[in-house]
């Protein structure tokens, strides 16, 4: 019997699990009868964007152990603030390891010579003082191990489904509706989109997300949804979807497009995000044998986490400057502030059924590693606290506290994220001081610009 050397770090950790034989073979066996050449080494940015390389599948044994190595400032997607400066590290900084999750590996449909590996980032083995361990700004590495640790501490499991809005514009997709009116679930909107969901759909099952059903909800808008899981899968999902999207949208000379708020007067692109809480195979959320719509107190405890922490969480669910004009184009069912209610579609946190919270927060753009580990810290803050949220859609006086107003623009979310440990707590310091660094200098650059609204109220106006 062996024991583990006491120098072993994390990455020696991930390069041991990476020589299983059965793992190993399985995928060069799945690489070998697709016929798979090349493959795609994906991490994602605190954009939520996906970055990577690409190198040859014969090489694949040596990158199962070595990964590759990408410069540290592309995990703030190599921006530079006003400044000038390198925001996550400048040219001298050192670059971190990409290391591939076997159980990742995917053959890509519209390409079967390509397939991919989403990796876990960890700092360079020669480092002296941190070498192989986790890379600090590593999203996903950070929601993986956040969560392992959320269930041994508490002894439950998170599990998510997102649904994701997208709109779609090109030649034959154009939407006519009765003014006043909507083409929301019209299954002539759905003919019009057949391609594109069929695509979506077909190639979302061959990336194994088990797609359940969709709907035309607004000029141009499709929300297509696949099934819940563990947070962790659920956020690699939704980045596989979005990639597929892109590829739908390349293949049919179209666009395809997660802006929060692509106009006024129609839906934004939300990405609602629908959370349980599981022990083993009971969700703790509703009670056994009770059917009429209720919330345990587990699952009161959790949601008031979510509540009193909605505020400084906005930064990183409504996460770009254009998020915020979701909220502020009113009666189109996005919350104006920070509550919760039984089946009611303009709360914050809806209680769409026993057993499943619905926090419409998040909008289509949302980091999902991000919101998912921001979402563990809070609920873990309501459990540990017995936080009460109060009756569903309650006054202020019926309440008897009152939660934070919900912030206006990107500029008040950072500061409410700022001057949240709970929230910042959720994340890594290095990934809330860089969030909040990038997230900061966008705000000051829209801050800073001029808009087509401003020469239109003032260009030819005279005082």
């Amino acid at each position: 019997m062996t024991t583990e050397s006491p120098n072993t770090t994390a990455l020696d950790g991930h390069r041991e699990r990476n020589t299983d034989h059965d793992a190993v073979d399985a995928v060069r066996k799945q690489i070998t009868e697709a016929g798979v050449e090349y493959l795609y080494y994906q991490s994602v940015t605190l954009g939520g964007r996906a970055v990577g390389k690409v190198v040859p599948a014969v090489h694949l044994l040596r990158n199962l152990e070595r990964g590759v190595q990408m410069h540290r400032a592309v995990v703030a997607d190599f921006q530079t603030d006003r400044n000038g400066t390198l925001l996550g590290g400048g040219a001298r900084a050192a670059e971190f390891t990409a290391l591939p999750d076997l159980d990742t590996f995917a053959v890509l449909p519209w390409d079967t010579s390509v397939g991919r590996f989403f990796c876990r980032l960890y700092e360079p083995a020669h480092d002296p003082e941190r070498g192989g361990e986790p890379f600090a700004a590593d999203v996903r590495g950070h929601l993986i191990r956040r969560h392992r640790e959320f269930t041994e501490r508490t002894g439950l499991v998170l599990r998510s489904g997102c649904e994701p809005e997208t709109t779609w514009t090109g030649p034959g997709l154009e939407a006519a509706h009765r003014p006043d009116a909507s083409p929301a679930y019209r299954v002539e909107m759905l003919e019009r989109n057949r391609p594109v969901y069929q695509k979506v759909i077909t190639y979302g099952r061959a990336l194994g997300l088990d797609m359940i059903e969709g709907d035309y909800e607004d000029p141009g808008q499709l929300e297509l949804n696949w099934m819940y899981d563990r947070a962790e899968l659920t956020a690699d999902r939704l980045i596989t979807f979005r990639q597929i999207c892109r590829q739908v949208a390349r293949e049919l000379g179209i666009t395809a497009s997660f802006m929060p708020k692509p106009a006024i007067g129609v839906m934004g692109n939300g990405c609602h995000h629908n959370l349980s809480l599981w022990r083993g195979t009971q969700n703790v959320l509703a009670e056994p044998g009770r059917r009429e719509l209720h919330l345990s107190e587990t699952g009161r405890h959790a949601l008031g986490g979510i509540l009193t922490h909605a505020a400084g969480a906005m930064a990183v669910m409504g996460s770009t400057v254009n998020s915020y004009k979701r909220y502020w184009d009113a009666g189109l069912f996005a919350p104006g502030g920070i509550d919760w209610g039984m089946d009611d579609k303009t709360c914050t946190v809806r209680l769409s059924a026993n057993g499943r919270l619905e926090l419409k927060l998040p909008d289509a753009m949302v980091n999902p590693y991000l919101s998912h580990a921001v979402l563990l810290a809070v609920i873990s803050d309501g459990l540990e606290n017995r936080i009460d949220p109060g009756p569903p859609q309650a006054t202020t006086e019926e309440a008897g506290f009152r939660f934070p107003a919900l912030p206006l623009n990107l500029g008040e979310a950072l500061t409410a994220f700022g001057e949240d440990a709970v929230v910042r707590g959720g994340l890594t310091e290095e990934i809330a001081a860089l969030h909040l660094a990038c997230k900061s200098d966008e705000w000051a650059r829209f801050c800073a610009a001029v808009t087509d609204w401003e020469h239109m109220m003032y260009a030819d106006d005279t005082p």
